[in-house]
């Protein structure tokens, strides 16, 4: 991941990531040729669901505390890849 990450960035990119979801990173996108951290919304929910939550749950606290949450222009974005 190190190598895709020196590959796609440049050293003065700013690329906010989502802290504990490292495993449901799956790149980076553009926006307006800002790079935005990407995740897939269906990892995230089945590595809460590993934690001990269940389903329901787990959706519930990504659409309210993950999903749901701004933290300025370089917020990560979520796939929502749960009916892929």
């Amino acid at each position: 991941m190190k190598n895709y990450l020196e590959d796609v960035l440049n050293e003065d990119d700013a690329v906010l990531f989502a802290d504990g979801l490292e495993d449901a990173f799956i790149g980076i996108g553009y926006q307006f040729h800002r790079p935005i951290a990407i995740y897939s919304q269906k990892k995230v929910i089945e590595g809460y669901e590993k934690d001990g939550m269940t389903y329901d749950e787990a959706s519930e606290f990504f659409d309210f505390n993950v999903g749901g949450a701004w933290a300025g222009e370089s917020t990560p974005i979520f796939l929502n890849d749960l009916e892929l």
